[in-house]
């Protein structure tokens, strides 16, 4: 069992659980820092990776670099939330971000695509840590009860990084150099500062108690675990690639549920040891809210995946506006997390947010299916307002739920598992709602075009999924059939963002299922030195009676 190492004579103020709110607000500099990093490379290549192709000379191979960022960063969650609940949050936070600053210094001297997907892997493996690592650390040194309060800080930092990422990778990519260097390589080299600045603040003020363990490293379930997850986020990437019935995919599904099956008896083996230790899962609300954070995830990131693509292909926007228009997602979620965080505070209650907030997403998703190719900006921008209060109402709150129900020191476990989902959630839902997106464009645009009746050789040629591969000739087309194709692709956009709400009516329906159990007043650490305390006197008690 994972014990707290010597003590020193006088504990620190964050071992105590005694942190004031201005020490507790400069440790928060440095996580939020971290977060901003690994939160904001998550979206400022998405608006780069076409002039970043272009120049590597893989357009065709551009697939990759996303995709080797997002394995690294969802497999090495778990890891991070197990081994820092053994040996210490500090050293795994400065590691993660170490190698988060190594991998952008590398990508920024890439000369190839599969070279910079190499390195991308290697900042994936940092991001893991920065995302999971902040909120555990928070989860050691606030109690659950005041939590929400200082999570939204991190919910404001992931809803400006979503509008930031665009804005900023579009901006660099389009400069040709910039002090010497390719516009595009300052999309890695900006966060050199960032990295150095939060490591900086985090080794000087984050001051936690170090922690041993005696149990042995659970490298073979760390291995099973990768096996599983590494073919499922590769087929929901890549299956519309390969084909969902190709031998390829069916591949790795067996691959995937081979390791997963080997995975669950290995685990239980290891007891104590386990990456995941198998009894968390006898806690309700850890599984519900585990289920509720994949699904909400989906929602999440099925929706967003959907908004760019509807400003710049259905109303033409570029992609740097597109980002800026996606800024009242952002207020939306400062304004309800915020305002969460502070209820939360003062009631103790926490059950009632994650069920509004999945209704208000459901009622979102939904407005979003009404766009068309005439609705005004506003209107979406207005639907936005509404998505990102549902995230602000959700999102923290299942991560405080699932800390609070478990014991103190299962905070890493706790924490990484529920980001973990989400992530899981996030990849699945772009996949879903691009493969709806473009596997229905094609028939839609045909259809579209014989209503308008259009000419034999149009509807031929739109109804080649290879005529959508370059979206930009639909500015080039005459005004009548410039229309038709944008009509098609706001119906695609329709049935996308049908498929995405519905997935949100289980997830409300499971919300109504968590069980509230009341906010503890202490930090994870200082529960879990309580918890200590507490069991040795029960021991000295027991010795002391033996002897009479």
């Amino acid at each position: 069992m994972t014990t707290t190492a010597d003590r020193p004579p006088a504990p620190t103020p964050a071992a105590a659980g005694s942190l004031t709110h201005r020490q507790i607000l400069v440790i928060l500099s440095g996580l939020l820092l971290g977060m901003f990093l690994a939160a904001l490379d998550q979206t400022i290549v998405s608006t780069a990776i076409r002039t970043i192709a272009d120049k590597l000379n893989g357009q065709t191979q551009q697939a990759w670099v996303t995709t080797a960022y997002l394995i690294t960063s969802t497999i090495s969650t778990p890891l991070y939330g197990k081994l820092s609940d053994s040996y210490g949050r500090k050293p795994f936070y400065l590691f993660a971000i170490g190698i988060f600053l190594v991998g952008s210094l590398l990508c920024g001297t890439a000369t190839g695509i599969y070279q910079l997907a190499a390195y991308r892997a290697i900042q994936g493996i940092g991001a893991g840590g920065l995302m999971s690592l902040a909120f555990a650390i928070v989860g050691d040194i606030v109690p659950p009860r005041e939590r929400g309060r200082y999570q939204a800080y991190f919910m404001s930092v992931f809803g400006t990084s979503s509008v930031l990422g665009p804005v900023l990778g579009g901006a660099l990519a389009g400069q040709d150099r910039l002090l010497g260097f390719d516009g595009w390589r300052w999309i890695f080299y900006v966060n050199v500062p960032i990295a150095l600045a939060a490591f900086a603040v985090v080794s000087k003020q984050l001051h936690l108690p170090a922690r041993r363990s005696s149990h042995k490293i659970d490298f073979v379930g760390a291995a099973l675990l990768t096996a599983a997850v590494v073919p499922v986020l590769l087929l929901a990437e890549k299956g519309r690639e390969y084909g969902w019935s190709s031998a390829t995919s069916l591949t790795l599904m067996a691959v995937g549920v081979l390791a997963l099956v080997s995975f669950v008896p290995w685990e239980a083996r290891m007891g104590e040891a386990a990456i995941l230790p198998l009894r968390i899962f006898k806690n309700s609300v850890f599984n519900i809210s585990s289920i509720v954070a994949l699904l909400v995830g989906t929602a999440m990131f099925g929706a967003l995946v959907g908004l760019p693509l509807y400003l710049q292909i259905v109303k033409g926007e570029s992609p740097t506006k597109a980002g800026l228009l996606l800024i009242p997602l952002m207020v939306g979620i400062i304004i309800c997390s915020g305002i969460t965080g502070r209820i939360m505070m003062r009631t103790g209650k926490y059950k009632i947010f994650p069920v509004f907030g999945t209704a208000v997403m459901f009622v979102a998703v939904l407005l979003f299916s009404t766009l068309t190719v005439d609705s005004p900006l506003w209107h979406a921008c207005a639907f936005m307002v509404i998505m990102g209060a549902g995230l602000g109402l959700s999102m923290q709150t299942l991560v405080i739920s699932v800390q609070n129900a478990l014991p103190p020191q299962d905070m890493g476990v706790a924490t990484s598992s529920v980001t973990f989902f989400r992530s899981m959630g996030g990849t699945f839902g772009a996949a879903v709602a691009l493969s709806v997106l473009f596997g229905s464009v094609g028939g839609n645009i045909v259809d579209r075009a014989r209503a308008a009746k259009l000419p034999q050789a149009v509807i031929d040629r739109f109804g080649e999924a290879s005529s959508l591969n370059d979206t930009s000739i639909i500015r080039t087309l005459p005004p009548q059939i410039q229309r038709v194709v944008l009509q098609g692709f706001a119906d695609s956009m329709h049935t996308s963002f049908l498929t995405v709400a519905f997935l949100l009516v289980p997830a409300f329906v499971l919300t109504l299922f968590i069980k509230e159990i009341p906010l503890r007043s202490s930090g994870g650490i200082a529960a879990a030195q309580a918890d200590a305390e507490t069991e040795e006197r029960l021991s000295a008690a027991r010795a002391e009676s033996a002897v009479v």
